[in-house]
């Protein structure tokens, strides 16, 4: 069978249009979603504080600046056609040398640094941190997800027994938000990683939020348990910016997978209200 050919300069060439998408433009849905909340918010502080998002987010767009000063490092995730044959450039240079020419262009900070211990800033916001995996077919996904530190701070793992209820996996996820309050810069986008081993549940609970903004499970015990996390969540009076009121959640997202007998691995990914990335197909 003959392969489809895909020269990876198509691939940075996306990943340089899709960053300043993320980095200038709010997502639609998400807009939609904050002009809603804001709506039905009932405390003031908290209504005012949503109108000041959704203002910043029109000025972004406007102006061509940045929808917040820390511009994020640059998640990459490939779903490559088992069918497909990549030629030029090897592809993670492409993808890097793509991440750089963006964020040099666009005049986006540089948040990389090259060790963590000595924190020498590579001065490139490279290396980006990619994802690969081999899907059927003859085409490539591209998913560029831009992640900044006060959100990624925040993200947590447990290790539950597989005998501890789900009201016990509510509770550690209520008491995350609460303890995260203001810093994850709320509302939040939560993805959720269920099982799996520890590394699988973290990198799921990264996936479980590109699902879509408005989306529902496929499962309905998830759709039931999604609806009773976030309605628990909006209870907690974090609230926009951690000033308290209804809306500390704009969605939540779970992303389940097999797992071992004695295991019951939790991961929660915490996405602030700038909920930047972006998805192709070629």
């Amino acid at each position: 069978m003959k392969k489809r050919e895909i020269n990876t300069s198509l691939i940075g060439k996306k990943i340089d249009e899709m960053i300043h998408e993320c980095s200038f433009h709010l997502l639609k849905e998400v807009k939609e979603k904050y002009i809603e909340m804001q709506k039905s918010e009932i405390s003031s502080i908290a209504k005012n504080t949503m109108g000041v998002i959704i203002e910043n987010s029109e000025i972004s767009s406007n102006e061509v600046l940045p929808l917040c000063q820390d511009c994020g490092v640059v998640i990459v995730m490939l779903e490559i056609g088992q069918d497909v044959s990549l030629n030029g450039e090897y592809i993670e240079d492409a993808v890097n040398k793509a991440v750089e020419n963006s964020y040099k262009k666009n005049n986006l900070r540089k948040s990389v640094v090259l060790d963590p211990l000595e924190r020498i800033n590579s001065g490139t916001n490279t290396p980006s941190f990619i994802h690969t995996e081999i899907v059927p077919g003859d085409q490539i996904k591209i998913t560029v997800y831009l992640k900044g530190g006060g959100s990624e701070n925040m993200t947590s793992l447990k290790m539950f027994r597989p005998t501890d209820s789900i009201e016990k996996i509510i509770e550690y996820i209520e008491k995350t938000v609460i303890d995260a309050g203001p810093n994850p810069c709320p509302p939040l986008f939560l993805g959720i990683g269920i099982g799996g081993t520890a590394d699988v549940a973290t990198l799921n609970a990264k996936k479980a939020v590109f699902r879509g903004v408005n989306s529902q499970h496929n499962k309905e015990f998830y759709q039931n348990l999604e609806k009773r996390i976030f309605d628990r969540l909006n209870k907690t009076n974090v609230g926009p910016l951690g000033f308290g009121g209804d809306s500390t959640v704009g969605g939540v997202y779970i992303k389940a997978a097999p797992t071992h007998i004695a295991t019951l691995p939790v991961a929660l990914n915490l996405n602030c209200h700038s909920f930047r990335y972006r998805e192709v197909l070629i």
